[in-house]
């Protein structure tokens, strides 16, 4: 056999050497772009060792094994195309899973009983009652658990926290965010590099002939995922909730337009999004995605309207505008490194409680928060009516 087939035909073809015993060795599961790029920034972490990779289709793992046996000479990971296989590997102490989201919670429950720290790629999950289970799994666990919610851990966004704290907005009544972007002049084909193994991919959804758009365009079918109103918005609405100091919400409003996007989507690209809070304030999230293309940093927006100032904070910068002097900030604040560092300081986050055992800034509870409310707008949009939250019973109604 070539490297390539010996490779994916092998399961664990290669034996990784031994770490050091102070070092953690981390598993990846799912090693598309986003699971490759934060296993990199776990790599850049002094003291970590990728040890085992994992994927169904044969052209992202070969490329995160590229990655992964930088640079030459280094330790190649182990090979698994089950990702059960990966989590009975004993050298394994964590895990990073990045799927797509209809595995996260079958996945996320395997690691724990695996007795795997987890680092888990938001959204949590694709439903309330996956979002409960998990937070009652976590809890009887022993487990580190990481959200990738990485405004959690971002310097910008907890320095914009004890200013709201401080008081110098008053009361804060509403919040608004928007996110822009557009994805429609896509095209609504794809193409397939390498062999896929579509049915274990496809795993607890609802079964489709193979077709690869799909298996690109994942987050954009009701099937594996929310929506982009649920993929970025699990990212707002966390956040707003660290700078509300707010838990989950009371209920939830939302409308929605039509898709427009190639391909047979299913889920809207423009979508406003209500959320009533208990602490006495409500968000309203407005995501675009037929709008004009902006500079990364200037895609997305949070304002938190206070009777005394206000607050705008995005991905690199806030500021703070007091009363009658609206055109000049009082305060501001602009990150030299960029919003990249805010999934470092997150992963560091996450590395430093897997060796204290402390917990982490982002554990499954607060995933669950930001994810819940993006799954009642979903339900929203379907019944056509508010969705309530029955804390108590954690059930909607």
């Amino acid at each position: 056999m070539d490297r390539r087939t010996f490779f994916l035909a092998g399961g664990t073809a290669l034996a990784a050497q031994g770490a050091p015993s102070d070092s953690i060795v981390l598993g990846v599961i799912g090693c598309g772009g986003r699971g490759t790029s934060v296993m990199s920034v776990f790599r850049k972490q002094p003291g970590v060792r990728v040890g085992a990779l994992c994927d169904v289709y044969e052209p992202h793992l070969q490329k995160a094994l590229a990655e992964a046996s930088q640079p030459a000479g280094s330790p190649a990971p182990k090979i698994y195309r089950d990702y059960r296989r990966l989590l009975e590997d004993k050298e394994v102490q964590a895990v990073l899973i990045a799927t797509p989201e209809h595995w996260h919670h079958r996945m996320a429950l395997d690691a724990l009983a695996a007795g795997k720290d987890l680092y888990l790629e938001k959204p949590l999950c694709q439903t309330p009652e996956q979002g409960v289970e998990l937070v009652q799994a976590e809890a009887r666990s022993r487990n580190i658990v990481q959200v990738g919610m990485q405004r959690r851990s971002y310097d910008l966004f907890l320095e914009a926290k004890a200013q709201v704290n401080s008081g110098v907005l008053g009361k804060v009544r509403m919040t608004r965010s928007w996110w822009l972007n557009n994805y429609l002049h896509e095209s609504g084909t794809a193409r397939l590099e390498g062999p896929l193994d579509w049915e274990q991919w496809q795993g607890p959804a609802r079964r489709h002939p193979l077709d690869p758009y799909r298996f690109f365009q994942w987050r954009y079918f009701s099937d594996y995922a929310g929506g982009i109103v649920a993929d970025q918005g699990a990212h707002v609405f966390d956040g707003i909730h660290l700078l509300m100091n707010a838990g989950f919400p009371l209920a939830v409003n939302a409308s929605a337009g039509r898709p427009h996007k190639a391909g047979g989507v299913d889920m809207p690209e423009s979508v406003v999004v209500v959320a009533e809070y208990p602490e006495d304030f409500i968000a309203v999230f407005t995501i675009n995605y037929a709008a004009m293309k902006y500079q990364a940093r200037n895609d997305q927006l949070n304002q938190l309207d206070g009777d005394l100032a206000r607050l705008d904070i995005g991905r690199e910068s806030f500021a703070i505008y007091r009363q009658g002097a609206e055109e000049s900030a009082a305060a501001t604040r602009t990150t030299a490194a960029g919003f990249g560092k805010a999934t470092e300081l997150h992963v560091a986050n996450f590395l430093d409680c897997v060796r204290t055992r402390r917990p982490t800034t982002a554990p499954m509870k607060l995933g669950f928060q930001a994810v819940l409310v993006v799954q009642l707008a979903n339900r929203s949009l379907q019944l056509g009516r508010r969705v309530r939250w029955d804390a108590q019973r954690n059930q909607a109604e």
